[in-house]
């Protein structure tokens, strides 16, 4: 993508704002103005066009808003710049109403900035039904249990993939807490091998209409699949959720099988490199191309779920930096899916195999919760249960 294609509009946490100014390189004096809380807001402007830089700033300034210009850093010349913006948010948000109102190359900056502001303050949506089932969010964590049915999962190592196991296992993870299942009939781990539909479908869907089949088996499947066929048949046999580990972007058939079966979609990033200029704001376009695909295809705004994708498309370092920033995904607007559960960031930031993995993906679900995941996707139901049930004790008050 062009830097056009992703100029993006970041609001700052607060605690956060002095780590991201370190990150882009600002000295201490030029960022102090940043980090005053009287300020109110703080903006992230990137992939600016490089020549309409200094004539944004002196209309920002004109309108009473502090501006950086971010230096480049040595060796790139990428042809746009980041501005920084600090200032009340009625100022903010006045300035961006003229940007956008003047017949100018501003006009799409303005509004930018003018959407980006609308979904910070929009209602997060706090009920998604998922079939006959509303799962309200908000109040608790939801938790999603996985269910491989796969001979090569990364970590559950194809104790499922047998119709009686698999049945069990769905069952053990109802009565230990969770509140969907995710079927999943081919593997995502880094190096695997790509299966057939006629395959993915031969291991999902026993799995599937055998619990639609038990009367005593109550909670909502979601089907984990990329792939329209493979939706379409699970949604037929009884899947009342889609979870694209692509973002719709990986079969272009997929976003209207999701909206003709009116059926909510966990969108996650993912991508095929892990070259970013600028982290969280590529990533945060990218899930918003995959929304727009979702938009147009038909699918409701309540039917959308978000997921940064960790392990996707990102190295350790940037997997812990989109953690860090978790709040920023749920500031889209959207329920905000975390799926960390023993992936590799925590196998090598603690040495550890996969099977010993609980404790560093406890931390991180905890982390998860306190930064505002609506949904937790999870091995260990049990354990992750009692840790999502602590961690909401002592901030869902």
């Amino acid at each position: 993508m062009s830097g056009d294609d992703l100029m993006q509009v970041l609001a700052l946490n607060q605690g956060l704002i002095a780590h991201e100014l370190q990150n882009l390189g600002c000295e201490p004096a030029d960022a102090e103005i940043f980090i005053r809380n009287e300020l109110h807001l703080c903006l992230k402007l990137s992939f600016i066009p490089k020549d309409l830089a200094p004539s944004l700033e002196s209309a920002l300034r004109s309108a009473g808003i502090a501006v950086l210009i971010i230096p480049e850093r040595a060796g790139k010349d990428s042809g746009s710049s980041t501005l920084l913006l600090a200032g009340s948010e009625t100022a903010i948000n006045l300035a961006a109403a003229k940007l956008s109102s003047d017949n100018s190359a501003f006009a799409p900056i303005g509004k930018l900035i003018t959407d980006r502001l609308a979904a910070l303050n929009k209602t997060r949506r706090r009920k998604i039904a998922i079939g006959n089932r509303i799962i309200e969010l908000g109040k608790k964590t939801c938790l999603m249990g996985i269910l491989n049915v796969t001979p090569d999962s990364f970590s559950d190592g194809g104790r499922f993939n047998l119709l009686e196991k698999a049945i069990e296992h769905a069952y053990q993870m109802a009565e230990e807490g969770a509140d969907i299942i995710d079927i999943g009939g081919e593997s995502t781990r880094p190096g695997h091998q790509q299966v057939s539909v006629e395959e993915e479908l031969k291991r999902v869907l026993p799995i599937i209409t055998a619990l639609k089949k038990e009367q005593s088996f109550k909670l909502p499947l979601s089907i984990d699949t990329y792939k329209a066929s493979v939706a379409e048949a699970a949604l037929d046999a009884g899947a009342e959720m889609l979870n694209d580990v692509w973002g719709l972007k990986g079969d272009p058939a997929l976003a209207a099988v999701a909206a003709r079966y009116r059926v909510p979609v966990c969108l996650m990033h993912n991508r095929n490199n892990t070259d970013y200029e600028d982290l969280i704001s590529e990533v945060l376009a990218e899930l918003e191309e995959s929304v727009a695909l979702a938009l147009e295809a038909g699918i409701k705004e309540e039917g959308i779920i978000i997921d940064p994708g960790i392990g996707f498309g990102k190295d350790l370092s940037q997997n812990l930096e989109v953690i860090l920033h978790l709040k920023d995904f749920g500031n889209l607007g959207y329920p905000l899916l975390l799926g960390t559960s023993r992936k590799s960031m925590i196998g090598k930031t603690l040495d550890l195999p996969v099977e010993e993995r609980l404790e560093g993906t406890a931390a991180t679900v905890a982390y998860g919760v306190s930064a505002g995941a609506d949904i937790v996707r999870v091995h260990d139901v049990k354990e992750m249960k009692r840790v999502i049930d602590m961690t909401d004790a002592m901030i869902r008050r």
